[in-house]
């Protein structure tokens, strides 16, 4: 009799078509092998799962429960594991990696060129599959770099060379170091790095504005970055050599240097500047503009009681009183730079952790209550700070778990401004009403959140894949304001270079990312939200175009908890801080002066 029940209620669940199962394992495997097909599978689960949900009970942990289509997931899951092992940086980039400005590139045995980074591209001008004979120097020098390259790569006393070579371009002396590598597997390499440096572009009119240098004066530089001599220089501008000797004296007078020497150090450590932002971005290198305005910032290190490394950051001033912020589970740990200058004007320390998983902070293990974790950290990184109470600042969903500090810490959070939050979602159509990414990710973990880790894996590899402004404009293209606010050279520099704590060449965020969706913030917590009433300040700052929290579930939030104080802005969508930080600063202050 049982078992007739049980088999009656598997055949009343929703499942998906024959058809549609079938499309949908063809999409898994398409976005396994490319992740740039990610948005096919997107719109196609759409498609075949929207009326599903609509005869699913709203409180049932799980829509689709389908084994066969389940095991083709977890099938696909490994072909995007293996993807993400090989986008990784390989020996040869690794070798590359410390030479940014200079040009730098890899031979083998053969003589072929095996890796080059942009700068050697820029200034060298290789071909496809290059080899030593296409570096534009001249022919005498190829045969002496060939000769070295012979003793270095045989293994001999020497492991490493200098020479200097004539530019067949400029006619200029480049100075070549040449460097013995072996690889895991024992291939010998060699590492040829050179004094030609790529001169980013614009740089002249940064040069210009920062030392009040005249057109004639920034190009000078330039040719003397580039190892040319006083009299190149004047053969080349068509000018006497006694004047471009006046020309450098004045170029010396305004930089406040007292040698060539000294003043391409300077131009150099100028151009290190412009180039600091994007270093870590994934996909094609972007770069922000050459703004270069965020301070770096060392990250702090504690040892939780089961033995996890767990980070933390401070922005603003060090010794200032504490303000905690949650950055969201996209890894915002930074903000615009002027925003964290003025935490810092105010004497504000604003605490960020680094939750698990995230950068440098050791993931908990599989069977650990994520969110208990994340509470525990936090509360460690405060005490550490010698935090007692401190009000805090969090984005979107990370409301949750500012409440459930509050929570379980009484007395601990004396504040909470939620920008762009969301509170506990308690109706299907909140759920409909997101814009599509927002939907399939969110849903996905409501209703088959068995299913979900793969569709995390797959968005976070596009996301390396196309770049993060790439990213960004897809999952945000409905949102005007917040394609906007992202495309401001401050936000873009703290959005891009906050968020490799949870996307880089080198790591992928995308299991805390899931555990945290699928561990309680999608669950009814709304008694825990009211219990706050009357305790301390609760304020949202919102923006209409969210496409999480769309107008219509906003004013249900507002109806539902008519205690919270409301701020909207209509310019502004999830990026509602990132645009109006000094209204949420200024909102903030009163409540630390309580």
């Amino acid at each position: 009799m049982g078992s007739n029940r049980q088999q009656a209620d598997d055949d009343d669940f929703p499942t998906l078509s024959d058809k549609d199962r079938a499309e949908a394992i063809g999409c898994l495997y398409d976005v396994a092998l490319d992740p740039m097909r990610f948005e096919t599978l997107l719109d196609h689960w759409e498609s075949a799962i929207s009326p599903l949900r609509a005869k699913a009970d709203f409180a049932a942990p799980r829509l689709l429960d389908d084994p066969q289509l389940a095991s083709h997931f977890h099938r696909a899951g490994e072909f995007l594991d293996r993807i993400a092992l090989t986008d990784r940086p390989d020996e040869i980039e690794t070798i590359l990696a410390p030479f940014d400005r200079v040009a730098a590139l890899v031979f083998d045995r053969d003589h072929y060129i095996r890796a080059a980074n942009e700068a050697a591209r820029v200034k060298l001008g290789l071909p496809d599959r290059a080899r030593l004979a296409d570096l534009p120097i001249n022919a005498d020098d190829i045969a002496t770099v060939a000769a070295t390259l012979r003793l270095l790569i045989c293994g001999g006393q020497r492991d490493a060379a200098v020479l200097r070579v004539r530019s067949r371009v400029g006619g200029h002396l480049i100075v070549l170091r040449l460097q013995r590598h072996l690889t895991a597997d024992g291939t010998p390499l060699v590492l040829a790095a050179s004094n030609e440096a790529a001169w980013p572009e614009g740089f002249c009119d940064i040069l210009r504005h920062a030392f009040d240098l005249t057109g004639a004066e920034a190009a000078i530089v330039r040719h003397l970055v580039d190892c040319r001599t006083v009299a190149e220089i004047a053969e080349q501008r068509g000018r006497s050599v006694d004047t471009i000797r006046a020309q450098i004296k004045s170029i010396l007078s305004k930089t406040e240097t007292h040698s060539q020497l000294e003043l391409v150090r300077l131009a150099l450590s100028v151009m290190d500047m412009t180039n600091l932002t994007l270093k870590s971005a994934p996909g094609p290198r972007v770069v922000s503009g050459g703004s270069g305005m965020l301070k770096e910032l060392d990250f702090q290190s504690l040892v939780t009681p089961d033995g996890r490394r767990l980070d933390y950051l401070v922005l603003g001033d060090p010794g200032g009183t504490p303000v905690l912020y949650l950055p969201l589970d996209f890894g915002l740990v930074r903000w615009p730079a002027s925003a964290e200058a003025e935490a810092a004007r105010r004497g504000w320390r604003i605490i960020v952790p680094i939750r698990a998983g995230y950068g440098m902070s050791d993931m908990v293990a599989r069977k650990t209550d994520y969110d208990a974790a994340l509470i525990a950290d936090t509360m460690q990184v405060l005490q550490a700070e010698n935090v007692i109470r401190c009000p805090v600042i969090c984005q979107s969903g990370d409301f949750y778990y500012a409440v459930r500090l509050a929570s379980q810490h009484p007395g601990v959070i004396s504040a909470i401004i939620a920008c762009s939050g969301m509170l506990p979602l308690t109706r299907r159509e909140q759920f409909e009403r997101m814009d599509k990414w927002h939907r399939f990710i969110l849903a996905g973990a409501k209703y088959t959140p068995h299913l979900l880790p793969f569709m995390v894996k797959a968005g976070f590899l596009l996301a390396r894949k196309i770049g993060k402004r790439g990213f960004f404009h897809s999952v945000f293209g409905n949102s005007p304001g917040d394609i906007a606010t992202f495309e401001e050279a401050e936000v873009f520099e703290a959005v891009v270079t906050g968020s490799d704590t949870a996307l880089s060449d080198t790591h992928c965020a995308d299991e805390p990312f899931s555990r945290q969706l699928t561990s309680g913030q999608l669950d009814d917590w709304s008694d825990e939200v009211n219990a706050l009433r009357g305790q301390f300040p609760v304020i949202f700052m919102s923006g209409t175009q969210d496409p999480q929290v769309p107008p219509a579930t906003l004013q249900e939030f507002r109806r539902d908890y008519d205690w919270i104080e409301y701020h909207l802005f209509e310019d502004a969508g999830q990026l509602a801080f990132f645009r109006h930080w000094r209204v949420v600063l200024d909102r903030l202050a009163p409540l630390i002066a309580e």
